[in-house]
Formats: structure tokens, C-alpha cells, sequence
């Protein structure tokens, strides 16, 4: 049995690293986004059913880029006005790297990079087409590439499931049809800004998954990271790019010591920092400085460097909270997001203490709320029992615990209710 669900769970990952490289392939090849999707979906039912029972291939994504190319094909041929488009852009498209090898043959393109690699990269860019708002870019972005689900989109961007679903059908609407190409430089600098914030949503959602059993979904972290060093391939003198990938590592260097033994969650204050992946932390700290020298600090930038504060204390005592709340307070002048203000919250407690970081908790209250107002419940028990207001901060935990879909953080939320009363 055990060997069985070994199987099971490794054919599920190999097929959510490819399904994003699949789609870029065919959206690349036939400039079809909507009905690409689904043959994609196709494909990967059909290889669920197959590969448990016949094996894996030796080249999935070959398979899978095979399958769905011909689900889609025929989807198109069913329609008389789809096939003359489909044999127009076959005419016009030459055989290129975006298009699946022979099994066996060297996945290697261009400049030492693989197709599946640029499959994917396309697609980051694609999906922030100029039809769509800034907000659909990024829903769209995070259920092609990042495999998301709509209820986890909606909960990333802290609105109703139904209010994201239907921002995601809006979104594929607008593209349905469209022929999508490649950016131009000048493009691509405009459409920057959306993937990096769907890169940065999706790496959230891997380092803290908002539902389910586990964590960290260390598949997101680790595509989300991949994604990025590749976006810095392309631009490497680009200090959002460089601050957001510095973000990343410094932040996913700490993976090792947030779980105990039964992956129950321990908070940044008590983790065991020999235990921090110090490669990472060297990294990414010297991609962090490099972002600074690369015209003015953004916000990746900024959160980069409050993040290489963190892990460059040997102890939790020996952090620089004063440099981070200044930090935090250019970071908030300059964005909206109501994490980063809840961030500058924990900073203004331990610089001036926990009453006065409650008064800014207190504030926040309207900015956060529906799905998102568990993190300030979270936050404000944590400062009431340090401000010995202990009824009161039991009461904050178990509401916290109560409004979190993540298992691991519900449990860890009820524990330190549970401690306060024994």
C-alpha cells in the first residue's frame, strides 16, 4: 500500500511540474489559450489513468505535449472557422524549441536553456496579456503556471471564492481566441510587474499553504523560485527581479526548522537557526545587497532586506528590530498590501513594546478582512499574552485557530490557547 501511494504521489508531482510547461507549449504553437487549457486537462486525466498501469515514459512531457496537442486539434477540426486558424498558424509557425522532442532526444535549447523552461517562462507572459486587468493577469497567471486552485487564488488575494472565480472567467473570456506571441522587449518590462507579483503569490502559497494538512508546499516554493531565477536570466540588472529572488531564497533558507517531528509549526522566534540553510542565506543576501545597488529600492527590495535581517541573527534577542521597522515604514509608504502594515505592526512591539503594537493591530482592522483577518487574530493574541492579557489572548488564539483552513497553523494556534490555561 505503502508503495502504491509512493506512486501515486510521484506521478501527481511529475505531472504539476509539466502541466504549466505543456500548456506554454501549446499556447506557443496554436496561440489558443481557453480550449489549450483544456486539452491540457485532458491530457493529464488520461495520464493519471495510464502511467500508474503502463509506466511513466520515458519523456512525460513529450507524452503529455503529444496528447493534448491532438485533443486540441481535434477540438479545433470540430469547427470549421477554429480549423482554418489552426492551419493558418501551423503554416506560419516553424518547428522551434517550444515544441516537444522525439523521446530520447536532448531536451537543450538556445543558450543552454530547455524548452520546458522557456514553455513556462512564455506562458508567465502570456497570461499577463494587455486585454486584462492587472488583477486577471495575476488570477490567470496563478492557475496556469502555479497550479492553484480557484478557492487558494482567492484566498492569496483575500477575497470570496466566487468573487475570484468569476475574475478568472472574465479573464479567460477576454483571451479566448487571441494569438498570443512572445513580448517584445518594450512589452515586456510593461507586463513585468504582474508576473513577479503572481511569482510572489505563488511562492507565498508554497512557504505557508492557506489549506490542507502540510505547511509548506514545497513544490510551489521550489517552481516559484525556479520560475524567478529564470525571469533574472533574462533581466539580470533588474532590482525587482534580483529583490524578489533574494526574498525567496532568505526566506525559504528557514524551511528546514519551521516544522517539528509530526510538522507541527514553530514560529520564527523559537526555531532552531543552526538548522537554517546557510548556503541559501549567503545567497541570498548577496542578491539582496546587489538588488539595492539596482536603482531604487522597490518593494521586493525592501522585504529582501528585512528578510536578510532575520536570518542574519545567530538568536532571536540578537535581531535588528530597529532597522527593520524602518524598513517596514518605507515599505508601507510605498504599497497598500495589508501584510506588510501587519509586519510593521509586530516591529512597532518589539521596538516599543506590545501595547503599542496592538494600538497599530487595532488599526489595521478594517484593511483585513474576510479570509485574511485570522493573521490579525493571530498576531494580536501573540501580543496580548505578551502584554499579560492572557484571557484575552486565549480567546484571539482560538479565533485565529478557528478561521485558518491550513491544519498545521490551526494546531499550533489551539496549542498556544491550551498553554495558557494549564
Amino acid at each position: 500500500m505503502d508503495r502504491s501511494d509512493g506512486a501515486s504521489a510521484s506521478i501527481e508531482d511529475l505531472l504539476r511540474l509539466h502541466a504549466p510547461q505543456v500548456l506554454g507549449a501549446l499556447v506557443r504553437r496554436y496561440g489558443h489559450f481557453d480550449p489549450a487549457e483544456d486539452a491540457v486537462q485532458e491530457a493529464l486525466i488520461a495520464a493519471a489513468e495510464q502511467w500508474p498501469e503502463e509506466g511513466v515514459p520515458g519523456n512525460p512531457r513529450g507524452w503529455l505535449i503529444r496528447v493534448a496537442s491532438r485533443r486540441l486539434t481535434d477540438r479545433l477540426r470540430s469547427d470549421t472557422a477554429r480549423r482554418r486558424r489552426e492551419e493558418t498558424a501551423a503554416a506560419l509557425t516553424p518547428a522551434d524549441a517550444f515544441v516537444a522532442p522525439p523521446p530520447g532526444e536532448g531536451l537543450a535549447g538556445p543558450g543552454g536553456r530547455a524548452p520546458s523552461e522557456d514553455d513556462t517562462l512564455t506562458l508567465l507572459f502570456l497570461c499577463c496579456h494587455p486585454a486584462l486587468s492587472p488583477a486577471a493577469q495575476i488570477a490567470l497567471t496563478l492557475r496556469a503556471v502555479g497550479g492553484l486552485t480557484t478557492a487558494e487564488i482567492a484566498r492569496a488575494h483575500l477575497v470570496g471564492e466566487a468573487t475570484m472565480a468569476q475574475r478568472i472567467s472574465r479573464a479567460k473570456r477576454a483571451v479566448r481566441g487571441a494569438e498570443f506571441r512572445a513580448p517584445e522587449p518594450e512589452d515586456r518590462d510593461r507586463r513585468l510587474a504582474a508576473v513577479l507579483q503572481a511569482l510572489y503569490l505563488i511562492f507565498n502559497e508554497g512557504y505557508t499553504a492557506t489549506a490542507g494538512p502540510e505547511l509548506h508546499r514545497t513544490d510551489l516554493a521550489r517552481e516559484a523560485i525556479r520560475l524567478t531565477r529564470a525571469v533574472r536570466r533574462l533581466l539580470p540588472r533588474e532590482g525587482r527581479v534580483t529583490g524578489l529572488l533574494a526574498l525567496m531564497v532568505l526566506t525559504e533558507a528557514r524551511t528546514p526548522a519551521r516544522t517539528g517531528a509530526h510538522g507541527e509549526l514553530i514560529p520564527l522566534d523559537e526555531q532552531d537557526r543552526s538548522l537554517w540553510d546557510r548556503t541559501a542565506i549567503a545567497e541570498g543576501t548577496a542578491l539582496a545587497e546587489e538588488a539595492l545597488t539596482q536603482g531604487p529600492a522597490g518593494d521586493y527590495q525592501l522585504q529582501a532586506a528585512i528578510a536578510a535581517l532575520h536570518d542574519e541573527a545567530g538568536r532571536a534577542e540578537d535581531t535588528d528590530w530597529p532597522q527593520i521597522l524602518a524598513l517596514y515604514d518605507h515599505l508601507v509608504r510605498r504599497t497598500p498590501d495589508p501584510a506588510a502594515a501587519l509586519g510593521r505592526a509586530v516591529a512597532v512591539a518589539m521596538v516599543h513594546g506590545p501595547r503599542a503594537g496592538l494600538a497599530e493591530v487595532d488599526a489595521l482592522a478594517e484593511s483585513l478582512p474576510g479570509e485574511g483577518s485570522y493573521r490579525l487574530d493571530a498576531v494580536r493574541a501573540h501580543l496580548l499574552e505578551r502584554a499579560g492579557e492572557l484571557q484575552a489572548a486565549r480567546t484571539a488564539y482560538l479565533t485565529a485557530a478557528e478561521h485558518t483552513l491550513s491544519r498545521p497553523e490551526a494546531r499550533y494556534l489551539r496549542e498556544r490557547a491550551d498553554r495558557i490555561d494549564s
